[in-house]
């Protein structure tokens, strides 16, 4: 069973006023009224109460008490407590890493498949369904988005470098990895200014999400120690290090938003989520960045399902809003609202998602590159653990960047405090 990887993170948020609430258990009786009072948590910084919004529109007599719990860490933290013996929300989002230890006990969750049928999850690309799939079958979440993988990069900047601004000129010149670096060091030597925001996300998170094996293997083994596929994505941002075409500036860090407005950086690694972020952190560059694939293969990083506890008090009332706002017209809705990546298959097809263009990004072809990068993906298996070791990686790779680990020991930094962080 295949299961995928990391979502964004968000603002830290309310977690004590969450965790202060969950002091009752709730009770499945009573739930089979579809338009009963449901409490949903979400994460916070994602726009969930505008769906809530387009939700009581196509249904006014429903009523959701959305909380928005905090990031999505947080989230998963407040729905551990509550399911330890709190109260429950009825529906909650869960981040696509959290969900391998939530999967370890799918009896804490309503199997959808007793609400939708065994056939349920034939509309959302396999590998996504996957994710959410307990080992005994159980149907545990509904896909509310992916993260294709794409690169935003500076037209402009590209255009003084010397390098070819359109979209399918730049994918071919960096059809891979090596290529990639060599059009950085093209790019740095023509201007004397990096190439790349950072070599973590950028490289690394890139490169480490568009593989078949990642840290555990098919059977669930732990593997990211001696996946050759693991350490070539690590050496990989290690070699962009050693080109200098870094900036060296970490994603979400302070120097970051204005590094996007200020062209400190050419190229910043784009999953679909991510766009809108650069929009709202460089709005005066409008028109200046665009879309292309990334080298190599599709990928995908991020997105989050959404599923009803065991204990949820209205659960049928949790269902209808799933039904409604994740089914294929759902999701192809939510994506021309807010740019939210489908994960159902026939959204991903059609003409408002594949055909899609943004004139902030030189209406590039945003729709199909990051379709094709979610259907060229082939996923790999997540484990309870996935988390904690990505982050030991990239944190190995961000104290290279900073001078703090030479770059031919990065990887053993790295490795040596995953080990540290699964077995501490």
């Amino acid at each position: 069973m295949n299961r995928r990887t990391l979502a964004l993170p968000v603002a830290v948020g309310a977690l004590a006023l969450v965790l202060s609430g969950c002091t009752s258990g709730g009770s499945g009786a009573g739930g089979d009224d579809p338009n009963a009072e449901f409490e949903f948590w979400s994460f916070t910084g994602i726009g969930q109460k505008d769906s809530v919004d387009r939700y009581l529109e196509k249904n006014p007599d429903a009523k959701v008490k959305l909380s928005e719990v905090g990031s999505t860490t947080e989230t998963a933290t407040a729905l551990t407590a509550a399911l330890a013996g709190g109260k429950v929300p009825d529906l909650v989002m869960i981040q696509n890493d959290d969900l391998p230890k939530f999967l370890e006990n799918p009896g804490n969750f309503v199997d959808l498949r007793t609400l939708g049928g065994d056939d349920i999850g034939d509309e959302y690309l396999d590998w996504a369904i996957d994710a959410a799939t307990a080992e005994n079958g159980a149907l545990v979440g509904i896909p509310t988005d992916v993260g294709g993988l794409s690169f935003a990069y500076r037209a402009d900047l590209f255009e003084a470098a010397g390098l070819p601004t359109d979209p399918d000129e730049v994918a071919k010149m960096w059809s891979s990895w090596d290529d990639f670096i060599a059009m950085g060091k093209q790019y740095t030597e023509a201007t004397g200014q990096p190439f790349i925001d950072n070599v973590e996300t950028t490289m690394f998170f890139s490169t480490v999400n568009q593989v078949t094996e990642k840290y555990y293997s098919p059977d669930g083994e732990l593997v990211f120690d001696t996946n050759p596929q693991v350490k070539d994505a690590f050496d990989v941002a290690v070699q962009a290090y050693d080109a200098g075409i870094s900036a060296g500036i970490a994603a979400w860090s302070s120097g970051w938003a204005p590094g996007k407005a200020n062209g400190a950086f050419a190229v910043t690694t784009a999953p679909s989520w991510m766009l809108a972020g650069i929009q709202n952190d460089a709005p005066d560059t409008e028109g200046l960045w665009r879309i292309a694939s990334i080298p190599g293969v599709g990928g995908d990083w991020g997105g989050s399902v959404i599923a009803i506890p065991a204990r949820a008090k209205h659960p049928e009332a949790a269902w209808q809003y799933i039904e409604t706002m994740l089914s294929p017209e759902g999701q192809t809705e939510h994506f021309a609202e807010t740019g939210t990546f489908p994960a159902a298959k026939h959204a991903l097809e059609s003409p408002e998602v594949a055909g899609y263009t943004d004139p902030f990004f030189g209406d590039s072809a945003v729709g199909k590159v990051i379709s094709d990068s979610v259907l060229q993906f082939s996923s790999f298996y997540n484990g309870p653990d996935t988390s904690a070791i990505g982050a030991a990686l990239l944190n190995a790779l961000v104290d290279m960047e900073a001078g703090n680990t030479p770059s031919d020991e990065a990887w053993d930094v790295g490795v040596k405090n995953a080990k540290a962080a699964i077995n501490g």
